[in-house]
């Protein structure tokens, strides 16, 4: 299965919350609740558990004396929660000494210190961690507050709680990069340079800001500016333009750059009259990037017509480098527009043009995916090896790299492909599976348990209760709290296992998730460990009964709606997505609509969303989707996602297309990702229905759509 790591964040797609000033968990539709911890221990059929008494002072760590069928602490969970959420101190302080010493002991402290973290010491941050070690809300205060002191640049409180931060995300990262930015650790900074220099995708505000202070780090040198100032060209970033050609020696007016932002076409009429000086081959790109931002089709024909004239002068006034960059800049344009122009092999021929050894990697990916759409494979190995080498490792770059060397006329590449597949074939992933249908392996459930849940021993199920993590997070579970405080204790806990190494308390409180339907996170966390495989667990079957039979009533494959439902909504019945859709299969309510219609019922969105509606509309939807677009599976998956139509125009216009293609090439992130976890999903649940379907043969192939 699919091994997403826990990298640099507490969140999964199940639980993405949007950082905020403050950072808290609204709670305001909360409701109190007595459940105790002990109501979480009865759940699981459990009667003597350990528990972990806080102590303070030079003690800082938990020490195993109590017993968590005692904590109270969940009792006033909810009561303080609503006091933070309308900002009463005086309350929290109360629920301090009230909870003092239990389990959620921590929580109106982080709440009351988060109402004005800006005020707080790095001293008394430092001081809750030693309280809390170990716990998600001491990681949780102390990036917190990292990020809201660099964004009020008080670097040196940054810099004095840097070291305590232990699982940053992106803009945490940032934060702390920012502090020794600021504070001569120059080298420390660095350490954030490939997530931020050459990026010009939409970043957190402190990554943005970052990347504009480090071009006064001692450690960048003038061909870092260069390389950044060139996509900032292509982006049309006035300030960052402004300070790294300054740096470079060669400034650029806000003037120069206003009257080509008004009118671009002015500036190519006089650019064959200008000196050949590095500020306008620098100007030059600036003026083609606003014009691709109007039409790339435009800046083509523009390019191609000062290329020539450029070709009959003595003194040429566009250098090599110079005409590189600028067939990269329509080359990244062409691929934004695939979705409403369609795909056209001129994005390969541009981005080849423009070959030299200063790719990001955005503008790699572009250019390998271009040349993945139409079978250019000696240019996917030129685009794959324009990335760092980290990224080559990568099961996506070496799967593409194989089928690219498979390809050759030259046997060593072909055995180099057949050691590669071998190599991807070990997991059992997207590409992995790809890859065992290209050596002729197949897939087989039974060989990681089949449907068979693990034995979990007594005392290994006593000891995840024995762990203060998966406590809470159970604890959290049976209460009336939002579910993300409970998410994020899990998958907190799930990462501290994982990093202990403790491979048994993971299976065991997955179990327990499981026993208890919570399924979303027994997913996550065989999901997210390396070692750890259950198919039971990764890969439940809820519901099977009306799964299968509704799907046998659409004309669909059980293992295919299977796959979209684990996909859609990790087997969560009160899934709702932020555009609306619900239940277990994720239904939009005009889809629903559609779909009542269509049944000749009268829509009901309490019904539509319930269980069995849900399955029952969800299969039937998946059913008119494949008979709309060709019976082909991959193509109703996108449709599922994106829609039909979208679908529909990146089918290719002529001819036929492998489906592992059209996948890689879809325009939409999202859409791209989804297809494959789902024909991932797909494969394996086939194989523990006892209808094995190797992927290949699931995904068939693309037919042209006109």
């Amino acid at each position: 299965m699919t091994k997403l790591r826990v990298a640099h964040s507490i969140k999964d797609e199940e639980f993405t919350s949007q950082k905020q000033t403050s950072k808290r968990l609204t709670v305001g539709s909360l409701w109190i609740s007595a459940l105790s911890v002990a109501t979480a221990i009865s759940a699981l059929g459990m009667s003597q558990v350990a528990c972990a008494e806080l102590t303070w002072g030079d003690e800082e760590s938990y020490q195993q004396e109590g017993n968590y069928q005692q904590d109270r602490s969940i009792d006033s969970f909810m009561a303080a929660a609503i006091a933070a959420d309308r900002g009463d101190v005086g309350a929290l302080y109360n629920y301090e000494q009230i909870m003092s010493g239990g389990l959620f002991a921590m929580y109106p402290t982080y709440w009351r210190m988060n109402l004005d973290l800006n005020s707080q010491s790095s001293a008394a941050v430092s001081q809750f961690v030693r309280q809390y070690p170990d716990t998600v809300m001491a990681e949780k205060l102390v990036a917190d507050f990292a990020e809201t002191k660099a964004g009020s640049n008080d670097y040196a409180s940054v810099r004095q709680v840097a070291n305590l931060i232990t699982n940053a995300d992106a803009s945490e990262r940032c934060a702390i990069a920012l502090g020794f930015n600021n504070g001569g650790d120059t080298m420390r900074a660095m350490a954030a340079k490939s997530d931020v220099w050459l990026t010009t995708k939409k970043q957190p505000a402190l990554c943005e800001q970052l990347a504009m202070e480090m071009n006064n780090n001692a450690l960048i040198s003038n061909q870092d500016r260069a390389a950044r100032l060139k996509r900032m060209l292509r982006v049309g970033k006035t300030g960052d333009i402004m300070a790294l050609s300054s740096r470079l020696g060669t400034p650029i007016a806000y003037s120069a750059l206003s009257e080509i932002q008004l009118n671009p076409s002015s500036f190519f009429s006089r650019f064959g009259r200008e000196p050949a000086s590095q500020t306008n081959q620098y100007l030059y790109l600036y003026a083609l990037g606003r014009i691709a931002d109007k039409s790339y089709r435009e800046a083509a024909l523009q390019l191609d017509f000062d290329i020539k004239q450029d070709n009959q002068r003595a003194v040429k006034l566009l250098n090599d480098e110079t005409r590189r960059y600028a067939y990269r800049i329509i080359g990244v344009k062409r691929m934004n527009h695939n979705t409403d122009d369609g795909f056209n092999a001129e994005a390969v021929d541009w981005f080849r043009n423009s070959l030299d050894d200063d790719f990001n990697f955005e503008e790699a990916e572009d250019y390998a995916m271009a040349a993945i759409r139409f079978g250019r494979w000696d240019d996917v190995v030129e685009a794959i090896a324009q990335m760092d080498g980290e990224t080559q490792k990568d099961s996506q770059w070496q799967y593409w790299l194989a089928r690219a060397y498979e390809q050759s006329s030259n046997s060593s590449k072909r055995n180099t492909a057949k050691k590669m597949y071998q190599n991807l074939a070990k997991s059992n992933d997207y590409y992995g599976l790809m890859a065992k249908d290209r050596i002729g392996q197949r897939f087989d459930a039974s060989r990681l348990g089949g449907s068979n849940l693990p034995d979990v021993s007594t005392a290994e199920r006593a000891r995840v209760m024995q762990d203060a993590n998966f406590a809470r997070a159970f604890a959290l579970y049976n209460s009336d709290a939002n579910r993300a405080y409970a998410n994020r204790e899990w998958n907190w806990a799930v990462k501290q296992a994982r990093d202990n190494r403790d491979d048994n308390l993971i299976i065991a409180a997955a179990r327990q998730a499981y026993d208890m339907g919570w399924l979303d996170r027994a997913i996550y966390a065989v999901d997210n460990t390396d070692r750890v495989n259950s198919l039971a667990l990764s890969h439940p079957m809820p519901h099977q009964e009306s799964v299968v039979r509704y799907s046998q009533s659409a004309g669909i494959d059980p293992a295919w709606a299977y796959g979209i439902m684990r996909q859609e909504s990790r087997f969560v019945s009160s899934a709702r997505s932020n555009v609306g859709a619900s239940g277990l299969m994720q239904v939009m309510p005009d889809t629903a609509k559609y779909i009542a219609r269509n049944l000749g019922e009268t829509y009901s969105a309490s019904r539509a969303n319930s269980g069995d509606t849900n399955i029952r509309y969800g299969t039937w939807y998946m059913g008119d989707i494949l008979s709309k677009l060709n019976y082909q599976p991959v193509l109703a998956t996108a449709g599922y996602n994106a829609g039909p139509n979208n679908a529909k125009r990146w089918q290719p216009a002529y001819g036929s297309l492998a489906a592992d293609q059209y996948v890689e090439s879809i325009a939409f992130p999202e859409t791209r990702n989804y297809v494959k976890h789902v024909m991932e999903n797909a494969t394996i649940y086939s194989s523990l229905l006892g209808r094995g379907q190797p992927i290949s043969q699931r995904m068939g192939t693309i037919p042209a759509g006109f």
